[in-house]
């Protein structure tokens, strides 16, 4: 369904090593907004929905809601440390344009 790369998954890792309690992972889903029509949310929950699809790798899972799998589906998920700063990018094919911010896509 998704991929994470190597460093998406070494600052989710670092992220779950510095919460309070333990999460159970990483939830990954699309509401409406942003500058482009849909914008991507993330966080760190105790535990996933229900009906939530469920994506591991290696020691991580990832959560993500039925209305944002279709949109996410395919979707390449990384983690750039660069001099106008650092997060996480997607590489959404399932986007027909995007913002130049990177975090909404339409």
């Amino acid at each position: 369904m998704i991929v994470l790369t190597d460093s998406a998954q070494d600052a989710v890792r670092s992220a779950i090593a510095k919460a309070d309690s333990a999460p159970a992972g990483l939830r990954i889903q699309v509401e409406a907004g942003g500058c482009a029509g849909y914008k991507y949310m993330m966080g760190l929950v105790a535990e996933p929905e229900a009906d939530d699809a469920v994506v591991e790798k290696e020691d991580l899972k990832v959560f993500i809601d039925p209305v944002s799998q279709p949109l996410l589906a395919g979707t390449t998920i990384d983690f750039v440390v660069a001099l106008e700063g650092s997060g996480f990018t997607f590489e959404n094919p399932n986007a027909s344009n995007n913002c130049s911010c990177g975090k909404s896509f339409g």
